[in-house]
């Protein structure tokens, strides 16, 4: 990851009407706090990005949530394994928690991606997922800005996703 990659990554983030915050590891969970809008669910984001400083613990984020928490929830987190700058995309990988449900049946999406994990461009995302993907078997979703759709005329976002998309790009130690 190169500080050209992450600037890119957030210009195309703002060109699709999504936003973007860097916070430091230790700040990580008060700041995600202040991009909720209750009532909030997640997933464990540590099953994903393998850093136990990176909990929702001590936030008001329902981890886990019942059919009837997520069917009320305002705002969802999840975590991206990789972030794609040339697109803005992030990468979401299938959890066993059901982080697509939590992604997908929100107005409002948080993503937490590593800086160490927003890559140059789509063929780098690929070539990287390629290799999980051989060994694992997995899956994953490549998500881009906010949902949007403009099949009845008028563009309308929220249509099949969240209306909006905040990136918390956590810094590397």
């Amino acid at each position: 990851m190169s500080t050209s990659a992450l600037t890119q990554f957030e210009a195309a983030l703002d060109e699709l009407g999504a936003s973007a915050t860097h916070v430091e590891r230790d700040a990580f969970g008060d700041h995600v706090e202040e991009l909720l809008d209750p009532p909030a669910v997640g997933v464990t984001l540590e099953e994903t990005l393998g850093d136990d400083a990176l909990s929702l613990d001590g936030t008001s984020v329902s981890v886990d949530p019942t059919p009837v928490e997520l069917r009320e929830a305002t705002t969802g987190v999840t975590a991206a394994t990789l972030g794609i700058a040339d697109y803005g995309s992030v990468v979401l990988t299938p959890t066993t928690r059901g982080s697509e449900l939590v992604s997908l049946f929100v107005d409002r999406h948080v993503v937490v991606v590593r800086a160490s994990d927003v890559v140059d461009d789509m063929k780098t995302a690929v070539d990287t997922l390629a290799v999980e993907f051989r060994e694992t078997g997995g899956s994953a979703i490549v998500a881009t800005g906010p949902s949007a759709t403009a099949d009845m005329g008028e563009l309308v976002q929220g249509a099949h996703g969240p209306r909006e998309v905040h990136v918390v790009v956590v810094e590397d130690e």
